[in-house]
Order: C-alpha cells, then structure tokens, then sequence
C-alpha cells in the first residue's frame, strides 16, 4: 500500500463472491488514468477513495480501478508478457 500512496499503482488482488478481483490503486490519479487508457478502461470507473497512511495516520487522496472477468484477464496478459 505504502507503493501506491507513493504514486506507484498496487494491484490489490482478492476475490469477490469467489470470482477473482483486483483493485488498481495509486495515489497519482494520471497514473491510474494513462494506466486504465492502456487497457480500455472508462476514466468513469475510476473511483476516489482516501487511504489510511500506515506510516503517519493521515488519510492521503488515492484512486482505483476495479477489474474482474475480461478487463482482468487482460491485465493479467499485459503483465506476462
């Protein structure tokens, strides 16, 4: 997490209703942007979310994707190759 609020982009893998999830996140909004671009998603899916920054206790202003189904598994093929 610390990567993300960093400006990095965290791919947070887990599992909704036993189907495999991931959250994109970052700290750096034109990051998760360009990112989701790249893998055509709608800038309208991104969603805000503030994190809890576990090395100060603040709250940092942070985003994310979510993708399941299709959208993962080209994720998953961008990230193999």
């Amino acid at each position: 997490m610390c990567f993300a609020l960093d400006g990095g982009v965290w791919l947070h893998r887990h599992r909704l209703r036993g189907e495999p999830m991931v959250h994109l996140v970052s700290a750096d909004r034109d990051r998760l942007l360009a990112l989701g671009r790249d893998l055509g998603l709608r800038q309208e899916w991104l969603q805000y979310k503030p994190l809890k920054d576990p090395r100060t206790g603040q709250r940092v202003a942070a985003w994310h994707w979510d993708l399941w189904g299709e959208k993962l598994e080209r994720l998953d093929a961008e990230t193999t190759r």
